[in-house]
């Protein structure tokens, strides 16, 4: 009980520095199919007793970024896909822009726009079509508004769009895509705009847990596997080396990738293997643990790794199977969904211990040398 305690305790530390100690952050991901999550104003008081202080959104909800104002938390926005194509219309994408975004500012702290969810690996030609006129549209509308600087402006991708993703470094794209993804990769680069992947290590292990290892993917001590003279000890990284090869291959070296999503459920079908709450423990202590760490992917180690977590709360109006409504980190009544350290709450009290960063620091530090690959390895 002592060490579960232990171990929870270094889980909120490592949690709080994340976003102020190091350069790495940690974000999550703010779903809202459910028709039984607490009001956003309580939504506030949670993120900063955990200390939360980035959440992506799949929508423009004006309720939560009301509720936030004068929070601190930091925003990325949504542009659902059934709009992408209004905003090919540069009036269109202005009004957007100025009633979904502007107007919060600056009280709420917006600093991404997400214009469409996976639209590459969808069957929607015309969505394909329309989604980089309607991101360049987006962002010419923040250069109108002076908000270009400190807004950027991207979409998210299934790691569907790779033909070939392993090993690492024959990450390649698949070729029916090249044609929508160099206007593409040529705006992320003038706009100075990440790529954005959701990369779930879940769904090659539930679909060959025979072939891959629980350890492999859960950040686990193994004997990982070797690429090009690069080691990699888990699959995240060699997902996200993937993409950065085959963004390579295409001549983008320079792009840097963040991870959209990613996440572990706690619950699933009988043919979903490895789907429990231990495993979703495993899977998030370890990650939070590896991007406090401020390090890259073997392939890009100078890199810190930008990530946010699928997600904040289990939503059961969520269609598909059942890990779809069991990403959650909490309950909808604000209690933890499996044992995780996380002791939030919903009525806006902190429960969060703060630090200068400077003791923030060596508390960190020394309890990653003394602690790293023992506590939260289980």
């Amino acid at each position: 009980m002592a060490n579960r305690r232990l171990k929870a305790a270094v889980f909120i530390f490592l949690l709080s520095g994340v976003s102020s100690v190091w350069g790495g952050s940690i974000g999550i991901n703010y779903g809202q199919i459910a028709d039984n999550l607490p009001p956003p104003e309580r939504v506030v008081g949670l993120l900063q007793s955990i200390n939360i202080q980035k959440a992506k959104l799949y929508d423009a909800d004006p309720r939560v970024l009301r509720a936030f104002a004068n929070s601190g938390v930091e925003f990325a926005v949504g542009l659902g896909n059934e709009y992408v194509s209004n905003m090919t219309d540069q009036a269109k994408a202005e009004e957007w822009v100025k009633s979904n975004v502007q107007a919060y500012l600056p009280a709420t702290k917006i600093t991404s726009i997400a214009v469409g969810n996976e639209v590459y690996t969808g069957n929607d030609t015309d969505l394909v079509k329309n989604l980089v006129p309607a991101m360049q549209n987006i962002h010419s509308a923040l250069v109108s508004l002076g908000l270009e600087s400190s807004i950027n402006v991207s979409t998210a991708h299934s790691s569907g769009i790779l033909s070939v993703s392993y090993p690492p470094s024959a990450g390649t794209f698949k070729p029916e895509l090249t044609a929508f993804l160099i206007p593409l990769l040529d705006f992320l680069t003038q706009a100075h705009s990440p790529f954005l992947i959701n990369a779930y290590p879940f769904f090659a292990y539930t679909a060959d847990p025979n072939q891959i290892p629980l350890d492999y993917v859960l950040f686990q001590p193994n004997d990982g596997m070797l690429d090009n003279n690069l080691r990699y000890e888990n699959m995240l990284y060699a997902q996200i080396d993937s993409v950065y090869a085959a963004l390579a291959q295409l001549g983008y070296h320079n792009l840097d990738v963040q991870i959209s999503e990613t996440g572990w459920p706690s619950k699933g079908d009988e043919d979903e293997i490895g789907a429990t709450p231990e495993n979703a423990r495993t899977y998030n202590g370890n990650l939070l643990r590896l991007v406090s760490q401020n390090g890259g992917t073997p392939m890009k180690p100078n890199t810190t790794l930008d990530t946010y977590v699928f997600a904040l709360f289990n939503e059961n109006l969520k269609t598909g199977k059942t890990s779809e409504r069991n990403y959650g980190l909490f309950k909808p009544d604000g209690t933890a969904a499996y044992d995780l350290g996380l002791h939030g709450s919903l009525s806006g009290s902190s429960t969060s211990v703060s630090y200068s960063t400077s003791a923030a620091t060596v508390v960190l530090l020394s309890l990653c040398s003394f602690f790293a690959g023992k506590l939260f390895l289980y």
